[in-house]
């Protein structure tokens, strides 16, 4: 299934949600508002949610004119991938947080973005960071970005209606009133993030295996995911924890520092990755041609 085709289907289920909360609302008349702001938010998102996800983490657009030590690294590392995988470079940013983490948006490879936080860069080596880069230029490559961006900015907005549907749908005798209201603001919210698992993480092996491509090295991608996990399951991110829906967008989830449950999470278990990258590294089947210009590059 492409990736239009995926995403097309997914703001589908995601905007009947909103028709079911306007119903919860105000009836027919409250489904009909609900509909039509789905479809302003959809539009808003598809231009606008970038930009959002990257105002929320207070991300900084790396100067690399003045950037210096890892930052200057990490942006040369970022903009070598890009160019020896023959895409457009994103820009680049960092987010200080002590986390690491890492992710990417936009809506297509000529308008992304990547974003590290500064706990990865602070520990990680460089060949590491490259693999980490290339995981997420791969999900810029399968224009991932698009469904990621807008499922966590829709996600988010129906959290938000479903909680107006308690305050102010319980009066609606006529539409199930206060029960009605009390399972919307419970079910519409669970119900966005199984829409939200059900593409994400076999997108995230996907992610993985043409990132090693991408760097040359699944080993490289593969050490940086075992780092990221311990320090992720350690480090919590305050940011994630307030926008839970934004937690698909990063390499390894954000709210496992709070002991979060696994059955919902939008991403596989760690070791799983880990072992498909280093059986790809036994096959030694990468089989890219970032991987015969590597040794140009900064990292390697």
């Amino acid at each position: 299934m492409s990736n239009y085709l995926r995403t097309g289907m997914l703001i589908a289920a995601l905007t009947a949600l909103f028709g079911v909360i306007g119903m919860m609302l105000g009836g027919k008349a409250g489904m009909l508002l609900a509909l039509l702001f789905a479809a302003g938010t959809n539009l808003f998102a598809y231009w606008n949610a970038d930009k959002i996800v990257l105002r929320m983490y207070k991300a900084q657009e790396v100067d690399e004119s003045h950037a210096s030590g890892v930052v200057r690294r990490y942006a040369e590392t970022t903009r070598a991938l890009a160019l020896n995988a023959g895409m457009p470079v994103p820009k680049i940013y960092v987010v200080e947080n002590p986390q690491p983490n890492a992710f990417a948006t936009g809506r297509d490879p000529e308008h992304a973005a990547v974003a590290a936080t500064t706990g990865l860069l602070g520990m990680l080596t460089q060949e590491e960071v490259a693999g980490v880069m290339a995981h997420e230029l791969a999900h810029v490559k399968n224009r991932d970005t698009l469904t990621m961006t807008i499922t966590a900015t829709i996600a988010g907005a129906i959290t938000t209606l479903a909680n107006f549907a308690m305050f102010f749908g319980g009066g609606n005798r006529n539409n199930g009133g206060i029960i009605g209201a009390i399972a919307v603001m419970i079910l519409a919210p669970l119900a966005a993030s199984l829409v939200q698992m059900a593409i994400s993480r076999g997108r995230e092996y996907e992610a993985d295996r043409i990132g090693a491509e991408i760097c040359g090295n699944p080993e490289w991608l593969a050490a940086a995911l075992a780092k990221i996990s311990n320090g992720a399951a350690r480090i919590p991110n305050e940011t994630a924890e307030m926008h839970p829906e934004t937690g698909q967008l990063m390499i390894i989830n954000p709210l496992s520092g709070r002991g979060s449950d696994n059955l919902f999470s939008t991403h596989p278990a760690t070791q799983n990755r880990i072992d498909r990258l280093m059986e790809m590294a036994g096959r030694g089947g990468v089989g890219m041609t970032a991987r015969a210009g590597a040794g140009a590059g900064p990292w390697g």
